[in-house]
Formats: C-alpha cells, structure tokens, sequence
C-alpha cells in the first residue's frame, strides 16, 4: 500500500476533508497514512479525527502521527504540502494590517499584491527545505502541493529541485458545481473544459449532452448576481465574476473575493463606490481563518 505523508496536517479541519477524499477510493483504503505537523497539539487532535474519518469509511489504513519531518517523509509516495508558514497570527495578520495602513485594500491576499508576495517570500525556503529531505528521503515521491501563492511556489519547486510537483486548488470543480447550481442544471449531467493557471483559469465549454450551456449562464447577468456561503457562515456575492463574463464572455474558476484583487478594476482607492456597488468583502480572509480555528476547537472538544 502506498505511503502518503500529509506535512502541515496540524490544519485539521483541511486534513479532515483530505482523508475523507483519499480514503473514498478502494485502493486506497488500505494506504499508509503518515500526519506530520510541528504543532503537537494540533498533530495529536487530527490522528484523533484521522480515525474517526477512517471508521466512518470502513476503511482501514495505518495512521501515525510523527513531529520528525525526515521521518515522516521517508520512503513516502506521496507527500501532500497544507502549511500555512508564520501561521495566522502574527503573520496573516500583519499582511493585512501593514498595507491597511497606506491605504491597501485587501480581500484574500494570497496569492499576489502585497500580500502575496510576502506570504511566497516566508513560504518558498520552506518548501525548499522540504524539497531537499525529499531528495535524499522520498526523491521519487509526486508532492501534491495545496500551498498558496500556488504559482510562485511551484515555479520555485520546479526551477530549484528536482522533485516532481503539482499545485492544487479546489476551485475549478467547486465552481463547477456553483455554476451548475445557477443555471438549475445537475452537474453530473454537465461537461466542461477549463484552461489558466491556478486563482486565473476559464471555462472555455460547459455543456450539457453537446448543448452549450453559456447562454443560460449569461441570463444570470441580467439578474441579481448570486451569493456563496462560506464555512464562515457569512455569503459573498459573486457580482464580480459575473462582470468578468460580460466583458470577457468567459466565466473564471476563482471567486469575485479572490478575483476582485487580481486586476485593477475593482478595489480603487478612493472609489468606496465600487467595493458597495460588487459587494467585495474586504479583509475577508482574517474571517475565513478566525471561522477555521474556532472549527479547530470544536474539533478538539468532542
């Protein structure tokens, strides 16, 4: 069975979800799961979950949990990266705070801007650090890699080591889905083909049986723009995604939050107009994190 070593697995409720995916498929089910975090505490609530997620699957893979990181990269097959360097505090914060200061509007700030930036400058010698233990400990290991910014830290990966590696995001079959939703039509009954980079990809078809389906998307335009839920509790509109497909006639993977800040249009200082008139939620990750650790501490309770 194969070695997947999960680094960063401390993100419980990200590793919770993880498993569950890994351990849906039959060959699986029997793999050698390996938790690495160096937060013990949290380390030790995710082997906890590890195998509640286990049993509720009738699965039956070996789960360790090791604080070593060679030791847990070790004859692996897979290794799976969910790190998050410098943590919430004081890091994430500090990227929102400082540029807030000269005026910086931010809404996920992960990816590039200011915030971006900074967080690939903390993140790649880490990554690289990982990547040369894996050289001398797992060098035919695939890293699966779901840290952002995706696209500097993979093109670091790729320029610096000789591991093979993949970046990860969810959000092309979640979109997927979303937009499924919209136009009232099931999404198993729905194909479609995307192109881009990670956070900057299209839909270039989404058809239902060969019928192409953008036309039912696009009278979306013509009503009030939908809002997703997110496990903050809270809905954000999507007002600035559907203005992209009026411009640029193709739907985007990432969400108006993410997407708002990737172009020049839509965050502008002195046009507060603009943030009301597309709903943006600025500093909307401080509350997607602040929702996270508050699900890290009911998980750890029961």
């Amino acid at each position: 069975m194969p070695k997947i070593t999960l680094i960063g697995a401390g993100s419980t409720v990200f590793a919770k979800n993880l498993l569950g995916d890994i351990l849906s498929f039959p060959e699986l089910m029997e793999s050698h799961i390996v938790l690495h975090d160096i937060d013990e505490d949290r380390l030790c609530t995710s082997e906890i979950v590890a195998h509640k997620v286990a049993q509720t699957l009738n699965a039956n893979p070996t789960i360790e949990s090791i604080v070593d990181r060679r030791t847990a990269l070790d004859g692996a097959d897979y290794v799976i990266c969910m790190i998050q360097v410098g943590g919430y505090k004081p890091s994430t914060v500090i990227d929102f705070d400082i540029p807030k200061k000269y005026g910086l509007q931010q809404t996920i700030a992960d990816t590039l801007g200011i915030g971006g930036i900074m967080r690939g400058l903390r993140t790649i010698p880490v990554l690289l650090d990982i990547c040369r233990d894996m050289e001398a400990l797992c060098p035919n290991a695939l890293f699966l890699q779901y840290v952002n910014p995706m696209a500097m830290n993979c093109w670091a990966i790729a320029e610096a080591t000789s591991i093979k590696t993949i970046g990860l995001c969810h959000s092309v079959q979640g979109t997927a889905v979303q937009l499924a939703t919209d136009i009232n039509v099931p999404i198993d009954e729905i194909n479609y083909l995307c192109a881009g980079i990670n956070h900057m990809a299209f839909y270039l078809k989404f058809e239902r049986e060969g019928k192409d389906l953008y036309p039912e998307i696009r009278k979306v335009i013509n009503q009030k723009a939908p809002h997703r839920l997110h496990n903050t509790g809270e809905s954000t509109s999507d007002a600035v995604r559907y203005e992209m497909l009026k411009r640029m006639g193709y739907f985007v993977t990432e969400s108006s939050e993410h997407f708002s800040e990737y172009v020049p249009w839509f965050i502008k200082r002195n046009r507060p107009d603009l943030i009301d008139r597309f709903e943006i939620p600025i500093d909307e990750y401080i509350l997607r994190c602040e929702s996270q650790i508050k699900k890290w501490g009911e998980l750890k309770a029961s």
